[in-house]
C-alpha cells in the first residue's frame, strides 16, 4: 500500500465555508422532503423504492464526490505550503444535534415496552459481533489466496495490524480503534489507508441497511419475523402522541429548545469531567489488554450519548413527558436528518478505487458479517429491524445506530443507544480476539 504522502495532491472542494455548505445541505434535505410527498408522478414511484432518508444520506456524498464540498481537504499554495482544511459540520452534527436529538425523541418513551420486545435485539446485536470478530480473519484468508501482498507486510507495516483498527471501529468505535492502533503499533503513516477502509465500507452497509428500510416488511415476511412487540410499542408511543398532541405555542417551543440543549449542556459538562478522570484511572492501570479494555472510559462523546440518554429516560418520568405533544419527537428527527447529511459528506464515492486491495478485504468482511445476520435472524425469526440495528449498533457505534433506528420509528431511537453502549464495552477485547485470529491467517 502507498504512503499516503506519496499522494499528495490539492483536494479543496469548490466550497469551503460551511455556512454555506450547511445552507446547502438544508436546501438538499427540502428538496428530498418536498418531492417525497408527492402522491402522484415519478417521485411517488421512485420513493417506493429509495427512501427519503437513504436520499439524505446520498445526495451530499455525491456532491463531496462532484468536488463540490468535502469533509476535509488539503491546499497548496503558490509557495508550495500545505494548508489543511475540515468542515466541522459532522462535529457540529454528533456533538450538538444528536445528543438533543436522543433527549427529544426519549422523551416520551415507554421503557417497560422496551424491555418487552425481548431477547432478540441482544442477540441480533452479539452476532453482529461474532459476525466482525470471525469475518476479519476469514475475508484476509480469501483475499490473501488471490492477493498475497493485499494482507501482506511486515513490522508495524503488516497489514493485520491496521486491520486491528478496523475490528477496534466496527465492534466499538473511536476510542476503540484507536485502543487497537495503541496495542499493535500500525504504521502511524499508514493509517489514513485503513480509515479510508473504514469510512468506504461502514457507510457503504449503513446505505445499504437504510434502503432495507423501506422494504421491511417484505424483509419480515420472508424472515418469518413476529413483530407484534415493536409494532405495540410504536402504537403505544403513536397513541399518546395523539393523546397530547397540541399547537405547539412559543413556550412550548422555548421549553422544548431548553430541554434538548440544556441536555446537551449538561451532558457536555459532566462528560468532561468524568472522560479526564477516567483517562486518569486507566492510565493508572498496568499495560496490556486489561488498559486498552478499559480505554473507551476516557471517551468524551461515550460519556456524553450515556449521561443523554440517561437524561432523557429520568425526564420520560416526568410531566415533561407530554412535550411530545408538542413536537419533540418530529424537532428530534430533524437534528437526526441534518446529522445524517453530514454523515453522508464524508463519503466520496471515486475514492474506492484508489485501494481495490484493502476494499475488498472489508467488503468481504462485511458480507461474512451481513450473512451471519442473516442466517440468525431467519432461524431465530427477528424482525430485520433487531437486524439493521442490531449491526449499525456495532459497525456504525452511538453517532448512527440511532439514525437506524429512528428511520423505523423515533420511538426506537433508544434501543439503537443502548445496543452502542453495549459496543463500547466489549470493542477492544472483542477487536483483539479478531486480530489474534488474523494474524494468524497473514501468516499461514
Amino acid at each position: 500500500m502507498q504512503d499516503p504522502t506519496e499522494l499528495l495532491k490539492d483536494t479543496t472542494p469548490f466550497i469551503t465555508n460551511d455556512t454555506i455548505v450547511f445552507g446547502l445541505l438544508m436546501i438538499c434535505l427540502g428538496f428530498i422532503f418536498y418531492t417525497s410527498t408527492k402522491k402522484e408522478g415519478f417521485w411517488t414511484k421512485f420513493y417506493k423504492i429509495v427512501p427519503a432518508l437513504f436520499m439524505a444520506y446520498i445526495v451530499p456524498a455525491i456532491l463531496t464526490t462532484s468536488g463540490l464540498i468535502a469533509p476535509e481537504w488539503l491546499t497548496i499554495t503558490e509557495t508550495g505550503d500545505t494548508i489543511d482544511g475540515s468542515s466541522k459540520l459532522y462535529f457540529m452534527s454528533s456533538r450538538y444535534l444528536l445528543p438533543a436529538a436522543l433527549v427529544l425523541m426519549t422523551l416520551s418513551i415507554d421503557l417497560k415496552a422496551v424491555f418487552n420486545l425481548g431477547p432478540k435485539a441482544l442477540i441480533m446485536f452479539f452476532t453482529g459481533t461474532v459476525g466482525i470478530i470471525i469475518g476479519g480473519p476469514i475475508a484476509v484468508l480469501l483475499i490473501g489466496t488471490f492477493s498475497p501482498e493485499t494482507v501482506g507486510g511486515e513490522g508495524p507495516d503488516a497489514v493485520w495490524r491496521g486491520l486491528s483498527t478496523l475490528a477496534g471501529s466496527w465492534i466499538g468505535g473511536g476510542a476503540n480503534q484507536t485502543a487497537m492502533l495503541e496495542v499493535y503499533g500500525y504504521n502511524q503513516k499508514l493509517y489514513g489507508g485503513m480509515v479510508f477502509v473504514d469510512i468506504v465500507i461502514a457507510n457503504i452497509w449503513m446505505a445499504l441497511l437504510l434502503i432495507g428500510i423501506g422494504k421491511t416488511e417484505k424483509i419480515d415476511k420472508w424472515l418469518g419475523a413476529d413483530t407484534s412487540a415493536i409494532e405495540s410499542l410504536k402504537e403505544k408511543v403513536s397513541t399518546y402522541s395523539k393523546k397530547v398532541e397540541r399547537n405547539p405555542s412559543l413556550t412550548d417551543l422555548m421549553i422544548l429548545v431548553a430541554i434538548a440543549f440544556g441536555t446537551v449542556s449538561i451532558a457536555h459538562y459532566c462528560a468532561g469531567y468524568l472522560s479526564v478522570f477516567f483517562s486518569d484511572f486507566v492510565m493508572g492501570l498496568e499495560a496490556g489488554i486489561t488498559r486498552n479494555m478499559f480505554t473507551f472510559l476516557g471517551s468524551s462523546f461515550f460519556w456524553m450519548i450515556s449521561i443523554t440518554t440517561i437524561i432523557g429516560i429520568a425526564l420520560s418520568f416526568t410531566k415533561l413527558r407530554s412535550y411530545e405533544g408538542a413536537g419533540a419527537s418530529k424537532f428530534g428527527s430533524v437534528f437526526i436528518y441534518i446529522l445524517v447529511a453530514s454523515i453522508g459528506m464524508k463519503m466520496d464515492l471515486k475514492l474506492i478505487l484508489d485501494n481495490t486491495g484493502l476494499i475488498a478485504v472489508g467488503a468481504v468482511w462485511m458480507i461474512i458479517h451481513a450473512l451471519l445476520l442473516i442466517g440468525v435472524a431467519k432461524l431465530i425469526k427477528a424482525p430485520y429491524f433487531f437486524l439493521a440495528v442490531g449491526s449499525q449498533a456495532n459497525v456504525g457505534g452511538a453517532a448512527s445506530a440511532p439514525i437506524v433506528a429512528s428511520a423505523f420509528h423515533p420511538s426506537l431511537a433508544t434501543v439503537g443507544v443502548l445496543l452502542a453502549v453495549f459496543g463500547y464495552a466489549i470493542g477492544t477485547i472483542g477487536a483483539i480476539l479478531c486480530t489474534v485470529l488474523m494474524q494468524l491467517a497473514a501468516v499461514s
